[in-house]
């Protein structure tokens, strides 16, 4: 049988179905997955859920190593012009 590999956004549909009440039997026959599959997705969802508040330090730290790659890149652009300009066999 082949494995299926499930989306993260999926599997944060079908746990939260199961915290909104929705019978964890009826939720695991509907997409084909054991209680103990449910129950794991349950906690490591639960356990990482102070991390949906932290959306707006993402957020900068993303900016800032945005801006950061932006620079980079254009040093190594800048840099490689250099080096053909100085060896013109490359």
């Amino acid at each position: 049988m082949k494995r299926r590999k499930w989306t993260s956004e999926m599997k944060s549909l079908i746990v939260l179905s199961g915290l909104q009440g929705q019978s964890v039997s009826d939720i695991c026959t509907e997409h084909g997955i054991s209680q103990a599959q449910y129950y794991q997705w349950r906690d490591q969802f639960l356990s990482n859920a102070s991390r949906a508040f932290d959306s707006e330090k993402v957020g900068k730290k993303q900016a800032r190593l945005e801006i950061e790659n932006q620079k980079l890149k254009g040093l190594v652009g800048e840099l490689t012009l250099e080096l053909k300009k100085s060896e013109p066999w490359l």
